[in-house]
This record gives structure tokens, C-alpha cells and sequence, in this order.
């Protein structure tokens, strides 16, 4: 696979929210507001890039009886770096985030990242792919959650910035629910089902 197919595969055609299916307790709960999404993207792409990374560098002197407790010890460093750097410079972001930064270090795609691909590549590959998962979740989330904060609430604001004026409708409260991230989810997948059929 060429590297630019490494990089893109993880947008579409393996994307982690509306492909693989993995990373939905953020994806679900976080995507009221565009700011949130964005944040849990970077913060998610930044520990996946790192973790893939090392482990890619790491891979050929880890005994296979202790490489899964090896890889988390690997990404629970770099969660906490990221969950630190942003307590530390965007204390808003971080209390809306919450629990789920910490939670990043059990996250299904990036333990599946690391024992399925950086353990098995090397180092550019796996950061390629570190690179596309992350743009791919973060991509996801953003268009989740713009669409749940416009229909929820009428306008859609990122970091204090009004990006799409208030609407002339009536905003649906249910969007910024909890069932309201199902539907958006849900046809947002019927849709790229469709596309990828023709």
C-alpha cells in the first residue's frame, strides 16, 4: 500500500467512527459542540501519533508475552502528557472534556492501532496511519457535532466564534441530546454506505 493510501485509508474507506465502528462513547457524548470535537480530535490524533511511533520503534524488542501491557504503558504516558498540556493551557476545553481524555488510553482504535498495524510496520507507516485514523475521528466528530450544535441550537459557535449565524428555524433540543447524536450518527453511516456503493 502506497503512503498516501496509508494516510487516506483511515479518512474513508477504514474511517474510525463511521467504518470500524470504534470510538463511539466520545464520539456520542462530546459532539454537542464543535469546539468539543475538535479538541477530542487533536487530543486523540496527538496520542495515536505518538503511541504508533514508539511503538513501531519498540516493536522488535518487546517479548510477545507482554506487548499489550507494554503498549498501553506507551499510550497512558502520552495520555497523560496530552491530558496535562491541556489542563495546563485550555483549562475550558479540559473541564468540558472531562473523563474522556483520560479514557483515550483504553480507546478500542488506539490499542487496535497499535497491535494491529505499528506493531507490525514501520515507523513511517505507522505514523501515516497514526496521521489518517486521527484525521479521519476527527474529521467524523467535527461533522457529528456540527450538525447535532446547528439543529440543537440554531447556530453553530467554535472558540468563541459565531461560524454560522443564528437560523431563521426553530432549533430541535432533541439534537444536542442523546438521541439526537444516534440519528445524526446513524444517517450520517446510511449515507457513506450509499456514496461507497457507487
Amino acid at each position: 500500500m502506497g503512503q498516501m493510501q496509508e494516510f487516506t485509508k483511515g479518512i474513508w474507506k477504514e474511517n474510525p467512527i463511521f467504518r470500524i465502528m470504534l470510538g463511539m462513547c466520545p464520539t456520542l457524548a462530546l459532539s454537542t459542540a464543535v469546539d468539543n470535537a475538535i479538541g477530542m480530535g487533536v487530543a486523540f490524533t496527538v496520542v495515536l501519533l505518538g503511541s504508533n511511533v514508539v511503538i513501531a520503534l519498540i516493536r522488535n524488542i518487546v517479548p510477545r508475552q507482554v506487548r499489550i501491557p507494554c503498549y498501553i504503558v506507551v499510550i497512558a504516558a502520552f495520555v497523560t502528557c496530552v491530558d496535562l498540556i491541556m489542563h495546563a493551557y485550555q483549562p475550558k476545553l479540559y473541564e468540558a472534556l472531562g473523563i474522556f481524555v483520560p479514557l483515550i488510553v483504553v480507546n478500542c482504535i488506539v490499542l487496535g492501532r497499535a497491535e494491529a498495524f505499528a506493531s507490525r510496520n514501520p515507523v513511517l507507516a505507522s505514523a501515516l496511519d497514526a496521521l489518517g485514523m486521527g484525521a479521519g475521528f476527527t474529521l467524523a466528530m467535527f461533522v457529528v457535532s456540527f450538525i447535532r450544535q446547528f439543529l440543537g441550537t440554531g447556530t453553530v459557535v467554535l472558540f468563541g466564534h459565531v461560524i454560522v449565524p443564528r437560523a431563521f428555524f426553530q432549533p430541535a433540543t432533541i439534537m444536542i441530546l442523546p438521541p439526537g447524536a444516534f440519528v445524526t450518527l446513524a444517517l450520517l453511516m446510511a449515507l457513506m454506505n450509499k456514496i461507497s456503493e457507487r
